[in-house]
Order: structure tokens, then C-alpha cells, then sequence
């Protein structure tokens, strides 16, 4: 089986600075895997088994050219990493993302798409189903479990009041939750040999995509203001500080 597990880089969040304008500055906030789609990674590499075989994918901007994620990938088990790069691909919005992931996933072929329940940053939950769409393919989300059995895979979704069963046919688009697994830390020597494992990095042009005219355009992020603090001293443990402090309380939860 050819499973192509498809992850984003993100910010790390303790890098990112609140400006005065309350917008944020990502300037010096290094890149790292979306926490959600460590999941996904590990669940492409236990399905595999000794006979499978995982691409990782990720498709954006200057994020890529860190060697030191592209490391972490490929330390966590896929055999081979395809990058699609391009300035286009800057913070991209999901209909865009999910344009190119589909083009790649034609060019490179596969049987079984995971993906993470959403990203690390605008979390939208969109772009595996979206990707499912375009390549017109089965496309679930929420899935818990995955089995391979005879003519497709058994997943289980755990929705709010109960837990949906399935069989699925391949090629087919999953997007697990983080309840799926716990994600491994990669060993001394499968980080020592992810450098020997092949990358292929290609542009937009190089599967076919060009930017067309955004159905939604992302106009700006603010950081919600912050409440000042009240700075109220109950300076005993009377009854009635006791009962005045419940009303801070109360009033503060509401």
C-alpha cells in the first residue's frame, strides 16, 4: 500500500510576538510540524507495515526550506518527502492548499491520503475533505481507527453520541483525529538516517497549478485585547471577604 501522509509547517507558537497594534509578528517564529499532523504521520507509518510504503507531503513557502523539520519528518518513518514550494504558497488559504495537494498526489500516486484534523494555525478543518473532493475520491473526517481488510479499509469515527463503523474502498482521503495515536519520539539512529532518505521538491509549475482568483481572501489577524488586571487584595478571612470574594467570583465567570 502507498499511503501519502500530507503535514503543514507552523510557527512555533512561543516565538511569535503581540505588537502594540495587536496584530502578530512571526519574524523570528521558527517552523515546526502542526502538532495535529503528527498523528497523521503515525498512523501512515503503523498501517504501512514492512511492506507499505509512506510519502510524506507538504506543500507552502520559506517554511520549507528548513532542513531541520525536514529531518523530523522523515525520522518519524516515511520513506521519501516531496516538498511543492512556492511564494504563491505563503500562508495560503485551504481551497489552495488542498488545489496543489491534490495536483501533487496525482503526479506522485497513491492509494490511501491521511491527513490531521486540522492545522496547528488557522485550524479550518477543510483541506483533506477538500483534497477528496478534487480527486474525487471517498473522503471522511474525525476517524479514530483505521484497519486495513480485503477491498479497502475499516475506519471508526467518534462523533458526539456514537461511534460510526465503515468500509471504505482505495484510493480513499482520511483525516484523523489526535485520539488516533500517540505520536512516537524518533530514535537516535532514525533521526541519524533521515538524512539519507530521498526529498523531492518541485514548484507550482512543476505539477501544473497557478494562483486563480481566491474565493475568500484572509484580510488580517488581531490579537483579541486583554482586560486589565483588577488587582483586588482581600487582606483577611472573615466571612464577609470570604462572601465578597465569591462575588468577584461569580461575577468574573459570567
Amino acid at each position: 500500500m502507498k499511503i501519502i501522509t500530507c503535514f503543514k509547517l507552523v510557527p512555533e507558537e512561543q516565538d511569535i510576538a503581540v505588537t502594540a497594534e495587536q496584530t502578530l509578528n512571526f519574524e523570528r517564529a521558527d517552523a515546526k510540524i502542526s502538532q495535529f499532523d503528527l498523528n497523521g504521520i503515525e498512523a501512515a507509518v503503523q498501517l504501512s507495515g514492512d511492506d507499505g510504503h509512506v510519502v510524506a507531503l507538504s506543500v507552502g513557502g520559506k517554511f520549507l526550506d528548513n532542513t531541520k523539520v525536514r529531518k523530523d519528518v522523515l525520522s518519524r518513518g516515511p520513506h521519501e518527502l516531496y516538498l511543492v514550494q512556492d511564494a504563491a504558497l505563503e500562508r495560503a488559504l485551504p481551497n489552495d492548499t488542498a488545489q496543489v495537494i491534490a495536483a501533487a498526489a496525482n503526479k506522485i500516486g497513491f492509494d490511501l491520503m491521511l491527513f490531521g484534523e486540522g492545522s496547528g494555525d488557522l485550524y479550518a478543518q477543510q483541506v483533506g475533505l477538500l483534497v477528496g473532493e478534487m480527486l474525487q475520491v471517498p473522503a471522511l473526517n474525525a476517524v479514530s481507527s483505521i484497519q486495513v481488510v480485503e477491498g479497502g479499509v475499516l475506519i471508526e469515527r467518534t462523533l458526539e453520541d456514537e461511534v460510526e463503523v465503515l468500509v471504505l474502498p482505495l484510493p480513499a482521503v482520511l483525516c484523523v483525529t489526535s485520539d488516533i495515536n500517540v505520536p512516537k519520539v524518533p530514535s537516535m539512529k532514525a533521526i541519524l538516517g533521515a538524512g539519507k532518505k530521498p526529498v523531492t521538491q518541485w514548484t507550482a509549475s512543476d505539477i501544473g497549478w497557478s494562483l486563480a482568483q481566491p474565493y475568500t481572501e484572509l484580510s488580517q489577524i488581531r490579537v483579541p485585547p486583554q482586560a486589565e488586571r483588577k488587582h483586588i487584595i482581600f487582606e483577611n478571612d472573615s466571612p464577609e471577604t470570604i462572601a465578597e470574594l465569591a462575588e468577584h467570583l461569580k461575577k468574573a465567570l459570567n
